[in-house]
């Protein structure tokens, strides 16, 4: 069985944090949210190849963190497209992927923005069991929330009808971009593309292929984090510190107070200042300043600054200067 995890989106929502790093790179506590993918990849023996699907501007990056990374299995495969506009869509570029290195195996897609808390392995028992497509599956509790995401209907665990981001959801219970193929479903990829279906996203193959066979849903009940939002990205920081602080070794903290679930990252320099639900990154240095809900990007230096629900990019310089004491108490006084 293969395994492709896909990374390649540019995460324009994430910008500027993502605007040079993929966001599969953001730490989740100490490791990297794609490496929490790759490491229950690599313990289970029926996965042999593991293909990450990137696109050409971070395919660089990518080479580099698998080559450094401990993890045997990674291999890069590259899409063509440099920017949003030229993708392929998931399932064009799967398919493209499927060509490129031929596959002809079982495969499991898995997006590699997801932090899932259900053992992949288990995933892989369900669908052996099934010896039918399935897809790992979650109750968002709110109709408003699934008309953006894949919308399934199920008796039992068989799928019985699913709806790309329809306007009235039949449920709440919705698609989460992991899915276990048998080998023949895979090759239907190009005839689903032949028959000028949408390419884009993954629950048009899937609403196509319920019409066909059997698809059977794997419903999980504790977290899942889609991580592709600034807020999405800090509400799972908050998950996994649950209400505490991780702060390097290496890092200085000075008359700060620092409050719930706060990562600060190597370097960071932290004076005379309040954080609280944001992360910090390497060689921050922050004087003076009230942070809540934001993230700071690598090597800027903020100093008499209060940011609520920021993204500041790397290698920023902001200083919010003061008036002279006399001018300051006239206006507050004013107020």
């Amino acid at each position: 069985m293969d395994a492709i995890v896909l990374a390649g989106g540019f995460a324009t929502r994430l910008w500027p944090i993502t605007r040079n790093r993929p966001k599969m790179f953001l730490p989740i506590g100490d490791t990297l949210v794609i490496d929490r993918i790759f490491r229950e990849l690599e313990a289970d023996d029926r996965i042999d190849d593991v293909y990450v699907s990137t696109n050409q501007e971070f395919a660089e990056e990518f080479q580099d963190h698998i080559d450094e990374s401990p993890f045997e299995k990674p291999r890069l495969s590259v899409e063509d497209a440099r920017e949003e506009g030229e993708k392929f869509g998931v399932i064009g570029a799967l398919a493209e992927l499927v060509e490129r290195e031929g596959l002809d195996s079982d495969t499991l897609v898995i997006a590699g923005d997801n932090l899932i808390s259900f053992p992949l392995s288990d995933f892989i028992d369900e669908f052996v069991d099934n010896d039918a497509t399935t897809l790992a599956a979650y109750d968002v509790g709110d109709i408003e929330l699934a008309t953006q995401y894949g919308v399934i209907a199920v008796d039992g665990d068989r799928v019985t009808d699913f709806q790309e981001k329809p306007d009235d959801p039949p449920s709440t219970l919705v698609s989460i971009a992991c899915y276990a193929f048998p080998a023949e479903t895979v090759a239907l990829m190009p005839t689903y593309l032949e028959g000028d279906n949408n390419p884009d996203e993954p629950g048009w193959f899937i609403q196509w292929l319920v019409e066909r066979e059997p698809v059977y849903a794997y419903p999980f009940f504790d977290q899942w984090f889609d991580i592709g939002t600034p807020e999405s990205y800090l509400d799972a920081v908050a998950w996994y510190l649950d209400g505490g602080t991780l702060i390097h070794p290496d890092a200085t903290i000075r008359n700060s107070d620092i409050g719930k679930n706060v990562h600060v990252m190597a370097g960071a320099k932290i004076t005379n200042s309040m954080i609280e639900n944001s992360v910090i990154f390497e060689d921050v240095h922050l004087d003076s300043c009230q942070i809540t809900s934001s993230i700071i990007d690598q090597e800027t230096i903020l100093e008499d600054v209060s940011l609520s629900h920021a993204q500041i990019g790397a290698y920023t310089s902001l200083t919010q200067e003061r008036p002279p004491s006399w001018e300051w108490e006239r206006y507050r006084d004013s107020e």
